[in-house]
This record gives C-alpha cells, structure tokens and sequence, in this order.
C-alpha cells in the first residue's frame, strides 16, 4: 500500500471491528431522487423465529443496531415465515415506523389486496414505502394492484423481484413493458448474470436496484472466510471479506441497496460500516471479482 493511502486510512484501520467513520453512502431513486443509504438490512431466514422470545429479543437488537447506525432500508416478504412479525415488534419497541424505509412483497395468486392488509398490520406503518411482487408470483394480476395503490398514494414506489438467476427473461420483459420504480435481484462478485441485461436495462429505463443474497445466505463468506485479505482491501477501508463483497455490489453505478440479512449485532454493524469510505473503482472490482473466482 502506498504510504498516503496508509495515512490516510490509519485512524480507521485502528478502530473497533465493524467501526467506521463518515456518514453513509446514499444513491438516489431514479423515479423520484429520493436518497436512501446503500445498504439496507434484509429477513429472509434470519428474522423467521418464531415466537421464541430471546430469538425475537436478539432480532430487535439488531434493528437497534442498524437504525443506530443510520440504516433505513428493511426488507421482508409474506414469505419468510414470522419475519413480518418480527419486524414490527421491533419498529414498535424502537420507536422506527417514522425512521424506516418499508420494503414490501405481494406473495399470492389470489387476494392480494387480503394479503397486504394482513401485511401492514404485523408491520403497523401507515403506508409502504415499496411494495413489490415477489418472484413474479401472478405478476399479470398483482402488478396492476401495486400501480393502482400508488396512483391512489396508498403506497409510494412499486417493483417486482426475482433471485439466484431465476426467470431472467420474463423479468427483463417485464422491466421493458412496465413502469417501475424497483427491482429486486440477486447481485455478488460470484453471482453476476444481473450485470449482462438487467442492471444495464435498469439504468437505462431509470429504475432502482435492490440486490438481494449477497452473501449467498452466508455460503459465500464462509468460504472465504479461511482466506487472508489482500493487500487491497484496506485501500478500500474493508476489515473483512463481508465488506469487500458489500462494497464490490453498491459499486455498481445501477445497484442502489444491498440487503444482507443476519440476526447477529456485531455483523449488521460490520455491513453498514461498508456503506461509508472509498468504493472500488471499475479496474479494482473486476480485480476483486477475479480474485474471488479463484479461490
């Protein structure tokens, strides 16, 4: 490392694991300019507890931690079990319906309007901020719902998903056919399909971007885990592989929020720290990208 970038760096190599100093990066949505922090916080898996009172205790922890932080961006779905839930009781506790950016999915063939209701009421927030249609479930139906909730203002901003690569090619006819605010899809330096068609398609139709599953539900940073940093991450202000694969997908000039989930405080600390300091340029990702696919 170059002395100056050393320097320059030193009072942030010597902080606490997961610290790190400046305010977080945002990136604006296209459809409105409404900034909103690239790195959000996601509850597939990990906020699905159930009713276990410490697991659920541990959960509000967390959204402690990220609103503490400076996070916004929670993502959830009818799918993901007692997430829902969960969430709520935690906006409840810490006072955060006013503070949170409400992430949303539309999950059925059949009532969506029913399934919203039920939705907003584990959540208890006035209004979504984003509801999508989750996996393209009945999109033909349930998309003109979410549009015809946002004209009305029952909601602020309407999207679709998908992930792991599924069902590329109706998604991207979709995002050509459809006025949309968002899309959800899944984006790290090991899973780039989204880089050839759908994230150039969404700069150009002007829609943000949520990447889901960076961490491939944690398989991807358990097998680097056992591997030393390189020399380069500090350049980037990365204490660990977590951030340099966060820092590799908010790079990308069409990714606007990643949505790493976990139920661990000092992990969603550690995620938020990489949404401050430098970013990779385009040479350093496809070298961070490179470097991952060999190991």
């Amino acid at each position: 490392m170059k002395r100056r970038t050393l320097l320059r760096w030193a009072p942030l190599l010597a902080a606490p694991p997961g610290f790190a100093q400046g305010e977080l990066l945002t990136r604006t949505i296209p459809s409105t300019g409404e900034a909103i922090p690239r790195v959000g916080l996601g509850t597939w898996i990990t906020f699905n507890v159930g009713q276990d009172p410490p697991a659920r205790a541990q959960c509000v922890q967390v959204m402690r931690a990220f609103f503490e932080a400076g996070g916004r961006v929670i993502d959830s779905s009818p799918m993901y079990g007692s997430s829902q839930g969960v969430v709520g009781e935690g906006l409840r506790a810490l006072g955060g319906a006013q503070r949170v950016f409400s992430a949303e999915k539309l999950w059925t063939s059949s009532d969506g309007a029913a399934q919203l209701a039920a939705t907003r009421a584990q959540w208890q927030v006035p209004r979504f901020d984003l509801l999508q249609v989750h996996n393209l479930l009945a999109w033909e139906k349930q998309l003109p719902l979410l549009q015809g909730m946002k004209e009305r203002g029952d909601v602020r901003y309407v999207g679709i998903t998908t992930s792991e690569g599924r069902r590329h090619r109706e998604f991207e006819e979709v995002m050509r056919a459809h006025r949309l605010d968002f899309v959800q899809l899944t984006y790290n330096p090991a899973d780039r399909e989204a880089e050839q068609r759908l994230l150039p398609l969404a700069a150009e139709r002007g829609i943000a971007v949520l990447a889901n599953r960076p961490f491939r539900e944690g398989a991807l940073t358990r097998r680097l885990q056992p591997e030393p940093l390189p020399a380069w991450a500090a350049e980037i202000a990365c204490r660990s592989w977590a951030q340099v694969v966060l820092k590799f997908i908010i790079s990308h000039p069409a990714v606007t929020c990643a949505i790493p989930a976990t139920r661990r405080v000092d992990h969603v600390r550690e995620n938020l720290a990489a949404c401050r300091g430098p970013l990779p340029d385009a040479a350093l990702r496809q070298r961070i990208a490179a470097h991952i696919a060999s190991l």
